[in-house]
C-alpha cells in the first residue's frame, strides 16, 4: 500500500497591523459599538438561552382550561388579548403575613381584579382596560359541576368566577366585550407578593398620604417602595376616599405601569438567568390556560423589552351608572354601552384606546408640586363616584344635645345627601357610626367620606336606607362632590405608562 503524500504545514504569519494614529475612533462611537454589540448579544440570550432556560420552567405553571367547551365565541381578531385575574386566594399566606399585612377573613373565591390586556400584532403596544368587579352583567346559562343547569341570570361580573369558575369567567367577559379572549392568567396573593419580590419592589408616588384601616395601608406623601406585602395593601385598598372600588383600578393601573416599567428597566428581560429565576417564581404560583407555554413566555418578555412606557396605555370601562341597583344584588355599576362599545372596537380592530393626552397624570403632577387640575376642589369637597343625591340617610343623634340631629340633617341635604328630613334620638354614642346594607357598600363610601374616621357597621338586610348616628366625637359634616361635577373615576380617561410612573427624582 502506498504511504498517504505528506504535505508541508502552512506557515502562518502574523498579519501587520496598519498604521493608525491612536484614538483615531472617536470615544462615543467606540462606546456605540459597545453598546450594538450589548444588545446584540442580550437579543441573542434571550431569543436562544432565554428560550432553553424557560422550557425548565414550563412544567411549573398550573394547567387550567378555561376555553374548553366554549361556542359562540366572538371572532379572533389581530394581536393577542389575556385575561388577567386575580383571585383573593390567601391558602398559601403565613401566619405572619396575615397579621402583617391584614389579610384575615374568609375568602370570597371571586375575582378581585379583573384586567383585559391586549398587546397588539406587531408588539409595539399594550392596552390594559380593567373592568369593575361589580360591572352588572347577565351570566350565560351553564352547567355546574353536579349537572344543575343554571339559566341565565343577573349577576355582578366577579360572581361568574364563585358560580363557574375560570370558564364562565372567561364567558362572561366574551360576552360583555365581543372580544375573542386568547389567554387566561391568573394570580392569587401569594404569586402577586412572590412577583413584587422577585423583581426587588416597586415604586409608587403619592400627592397626599393613603391610609386604610381595612388593609393596614400606610403610605406618607411623595414616593415609596413597596415589598411584595406592602404592594398588596396598595392594590387591594378601596376605603382610602369616596372613590371606593373606581378609585382603586386606577391605584391598580398605576402600579401595574410601574411593575412594568421596574421589570423593563432592572435589566430582567435582557439577562436570561435573572429572567428565569424571576419567571419561575411567578410561574409556580400562578394558573394559566393550556395553551400558554414556552413560546408566549419568551414572545410576551420580548415584547415588554421592546416596549416604551409610553407604549402602555391604561383606561378603565366608562361608566354610565356608578350606583345600578338590582333586586338581590345591591349597588352595581353600569357601564355606558355606546362609549364601551367604541373602546373595545379598538382592541378587535387593534388599534390605539386614544391618542395620547398631553402632559403628566395627574397624581405624578401632585407628587412634583403642581396644582391639582379639575379632579381637585378648592373649596375642599371630596370626590365621590357615587353621587350624594342617591345615597338616602336617617340621622340619629346619640350625643343628648338638643338640635344636633336636625343639624346634621340639614349639613348632609345641603351637600346633596337625599335625607329624610326627620332625625331621631338613639342612645348615648362616643364614636359616630355609619350603619349600612353590605349590598349598598359603594353608596356607604360616599357617606364615610362625609364623615372622616366614622366606624362602619355592616347590617345584612338593612336596605338602601344608611344610618348615622351621631357620636360625641362628630365635629362637622365634610362636603362631598359627585361626579356630575367633574369627571367620573375611572370613567374612561386613558393614561400611559409613563404618566404613571413616579416622575424622575421625585
Amino acid at each position: 500500500m502506498t504511504a498517504p503524500a505528506r504535505f508541508p504545514r502552512p506557515i502562518h504569519r502574523p498579519v501587520p497591523r496598519p498604521n493608525r494614529p491612536r484614538h483615531s475612533a472617536p470615544r462615543h462611537r467606540r462606546w456605540g459599538l459597545r453598546m450594538a454589540m450589548g444588545a446584540a448579544a442580550a437579543v441573542l440570550a434571550a431569543g436562544g438561552l432565554g428560550h432553553a432556560l424557560v422550557v425548565g420552567i414550563d412544567g411549573g405553571i398550573s394547567r387550567i382550561d378555561p376555553f374548553s367547551g366554549l361556542s359562540d365565541r366572538p371572532r379572533v381578531s389581530r394581536g393577542t388579548n389575556f385575561l388577567l385575574v386575580g383571585t383573593d386566594g390567601r391558602d398559601k399566606i403565613t401566619e405572619e403575613e396575615r397579621a402583617e399585612y391584614h389579610l384575615g377573613g374568609e375568602a370570597c373565591h371571586c375575582t378581585d381584579t379583573v384586567m383585559l390586556v391586549h398587546l397588539s400584532a406587531d408588539r409595539s403596544r399594550a392596552s390594559v382596560v380593567s373592568l369593575p368587579r361589580d360591572t352588572y352583567t347577565e351570566i350565560p346559562e351553564y352547567t355546574d359541576e353536579n349537572g344543575r343547569v343554571h339559566p341565565v341570570h343577573p349577576q355582578k361580573l366577579n360572581a361568574a368566577y364563585a358560580e363557574g369558575g375560570p370558564g364562565l369567567t372567561v364567558r362572561a367577559v366574551e360576552r360583555l366585550t365581543g372580544v375573542h379572549l386568547d389567554h387566561y392568567l391568573e394570580v392569587d396573593f401569594t404569586s402577586f407578593m412572590k412577583t413584587v419580590d422577585a423583581v426587588g419592589g416597586v415604586q409608587v408616588c403619592t400627592p397626599k398620604p393613603l391610609k386604610d384601616d381595612y388593609t393596614g395601608l400606610d403610605l406618607p406623601v411623595g414616593t415609596s417602595s413597596l415589598n411584595g406585602g406592602q404592594a398588596l395593601q396598595y392594590v387591594r385598598s378601596r376605603h382610602l376616599d369616596g372613590a371606593a372600588d373606581l378609585g382603586r383600578m386606577q391605584r391598580q393601573q398605576r402600579f401595574l405601569a410601574a411593575l412594568m416599567h421596574r421589570v423593563a428597566g432592572s435589566g430582567v428581560l435582557l439577562n436570561p438567568v435573572k429572567f428565569h429565576d424571576v419567571a419561575s417564581t411567578v410561574i409556580g404560583s400562578m394558573r394559566a390556560d393550556r395553551g400558554f407555554g414556552t413560546a408566549q413566555l419568551v414572545e410576551l418578555g420580548e415584547a415588554m423589552r421592546s416596549l416604551a412606557p409610553s407604549s402602555a396605555e391604561f383606561t378603565s370601562v366608562p361608566i354610565g351608572v356608578v350606583d345600578f341597583p338590582v333586586p338581590h344584588l345591591g349597588s352595581t355599576v353600569k357601564w355606558d354601552e355606546a362609549a364601551a362599545d367604541r373602546l373595545f372596537a379598538a382592541l378587535r380592530e387593534d388599534r390605539p384606546i386614544t391618542s395620547r393626552p398631553a402632559g403628566r397624570a395627574p397624581e405624578a403632577q401632585e407628587a412634583k408640586g403642581v396644582p391639582p387640575g379639575p379632579g381637585g376642589d378648592a373649596a375642599g369637597a371630596t370626590a365621590v363616584d357615587v353621587p350624594p343625591g342617591r345615597v338616602h340617610v336617617q340621622v340619629f343623634n346619640g350625643t343628648g344635645r338638643p338640635g344636633l340631629g336636625q343639624s346634621v340633617d340639614q349639613a348632609l341635604r345641603a351637600t346633596g345627601f337625599a335625607t329624610t328630613g326627620s332625625p331621631t334620638n338613639a342612645p348615648t354614642a362616643e364614636r359616630t357610626v355609619l350603619s349600612y346594607d353590605p349590598r349598598w357598600d359603594r353608596s356607604v363610601r360616599t357617606l364615610a367620606a362625609a364623615f372622616p374616621g366614622a366606624d362602619l357597621r355592616a347590617e345584612p338586610g338593612q336596605g338602601p336606607m344608611m344610618r348615622v348616628i351621631v357620636g360625641s366625637d362628630f365635629r362637622a359634616v365634610h362636603p362631598v362632590r359627585g361626579p356630575q361635577s367633574g369627571p367620573p373615576p375611572g370613567g374612561g380617561s386613558v393614561m400611559t405608562g409613563d404618566q404613571a410612573v413616579c416622575p424622575a427624582g421625585a
